[in-house]
């Protein structure tokens, strides 16, 4: 599962030996700062992984964190909010993903009714 929050951008995978628990995995530090904080524990690093921060948490946890994220969005355009929170560098990347995306969008959208 791919999330972008306020925080950043947080990749979360099922735990390949524990049932009840996620990777919670990021490409930047800042971004897994708050999943950490949250959950109370620490964040591993793993140079030359794909993604090279990590944290081990438990299912409730992540949901906890999401829901938090529902409650303190309060904007209407995430691009803009985060001009605001991260660098250039970061926001550059969002404006690549999005335009990623578009490539997915329904050719006949605007004709549907």
């Amino acid at each position: 599962m791919w999330v972008f929050t306020q925080t950043g951008f947080l990749s979360a995978v099922r735990h390949r030996d524990e049932v009840d628990a996620l990777v919670v995995r990021a490409r930047d530090l800042e971004s897994i700062q708050a999943i950490a904080d949250f959950a109370k524990t620490d964040i591993i690093t793993h140079a030359g992984s794909d993604y090279p921060y990590r944290v081990f948490i438990k299912e409730e946890d992540w949901k906890g964190f999401l829901q938090k994220a529902v409650e303190e969005l309060d904007y209407d355009n995430y691009k803009n909010r985060m001009h605001y929170l991260r660098d250039d560098r970061f926001c550059n990347a969002l404006s690549s993903v999005w335009s990623v995306m578009l490539r997915t969008e329904d050719l006949d959208v605007n004709s549907r009714h």
